[in-house]
């Protein structure tokens, strides 16, 4: 992040009773994370946590005194999903306001790999390596990426599964839940139907972008797009999402990023018309165009390798046996 200025939080008000909590992350590519203050009682819900590292908490609190609020009038967390922008203070927050956490419980994806991170990261440089990552390319990502943590601060476990069926009850009416894998295996969505309210998390933002959690369910790109069906038809008058503003264009949305995985689809299916190809030979053609190579590695990959799985599973493509590393082809009629 050499050269790159760092954001400070700061605390919008959307409508009486909730407030969009923006947070700095460390990434050049996602700059902030939003976090929401739901009134409720003489407290608030807050929903998502920002990034762990040195300072996050102090700049969480200064969000909360903009909104008039602090860190005691959190009385229930909820996390959309287990990833460390959403996440990764879940500890001390929940210690600080002495509240319960409530999140999906399929959170393995995350917590599991924040337990021992370095072999979280040796596992991702293998599969790297597997999809035809370069030695270069791998060793300069092992420099860069190594010991640097996962952004959690502690593992806390929820203390209520977050699953449908459950409520959240606050000032501004009932939040149902919706499960939403894809981006995610934990990922759900909160939607308050009287006023039309959607708190999205990152499984629609508002602009498209794609990402998979690589390796823990057998279809994340089929999981998104049912997910995109769940969404779809539900009465969204406002998207609060994870990251950006708040939209009200949900159904477009929905659309655009469907239309965006099918043409990601068309262009994996194109880039096996001819030779067989490892994951990272695809990669480029996927996206339409190039990306630093740390992000072509981590971004770029783990969205292909889903596409790849998806297709497999519809017989459209196939692995080939025993190429080190993988190479894959379209299958035969």
């Amino acid at each position: 992040m050499s050269g790159r200025r760092r954001e400070l939080s700061r605390a919008d008000r959307v409508l009486p009773g909730l407030w969009r909590l923006r947070l700095p992350l460390p990434w050049p590519a996602v700059p902030h994370v939003n976090a929401f203050a739901i009134a409720s009682g003489n407290g608030v819900v807050l929903v998502d946590t920002g990034f762990s590292e040195p300072g996050a908490m102090r700049q969480l609190e200064h969000a909360l005194d903009q909104a008039g609020l602090r860190l005691e009038h959190v009385r229930l967390l909820v996390c959309t999903h287990a990833h460390s922008d959403h996440y990764g203070l879940a500890g001390p927050i929940t210690r600080a306001a002495g509240c319960e956490l409530w999140m999906h419980p399929n959170h393995g994806h995350a917590t599991k790999a924040a337990r021992d991170p370095d072999r979280a990261f040796e596992r991702r440089l293998e599969v790297a390596r597997q999809s035809g990552v370069p030695a270069a390319d791998l060793a300069g990502l092992d420099e860069q990426r190594r010991g640097q943590g996962y952004g959690i601060a502690e593992i806390v476990p929820p203390d209520r599964d977050l699953v449908p069926g459950v409520e959240l009850s606050t000032d501004l009416g009932a939040w149902e839940v919706y499960e939403t894998p894809g981006h995610a295996p934990s990922h759900v969505v909160l939607y308050q139907p009287e006023r039309g309210l959607l708190l999205s998390g990152d499984h629609l933002l508002g602009r498209v972008s794609l990402y998979y959690d690589y390796g823990h369910t057998p279809d994340p790109v089929g999981e998104f797009l049912h997910s995109l069906d769940v969404v779809a038809g539900l009465d969204v008058q406002l998207v609060l999402a994870g990251h950006g503003r708040p939209v009200r264009e949900a159904r477009a949305l929905v659309e655009a990023n469907r239309h965006a995985v099918s043409e990601r689809l068309e262009r994996v299916r194109a880039a096996l018309a001819g030779e067989p190809r490892t994951a990272f030979d695809v990669v480029p053609e996927m996206l339409d165009r190039e990306l630093p190579q740390p992000m072509m590695v981590s971004w770029g990959l783990s969205e292909t390798l889903c596409y790849l799985r998806h297709l497999e599973l519809r017989g459209e493509v196939r692995p080939l046996d025993g190429s080190d590393p993988e190479r894959w082809a379209r299958a035969e009629a």
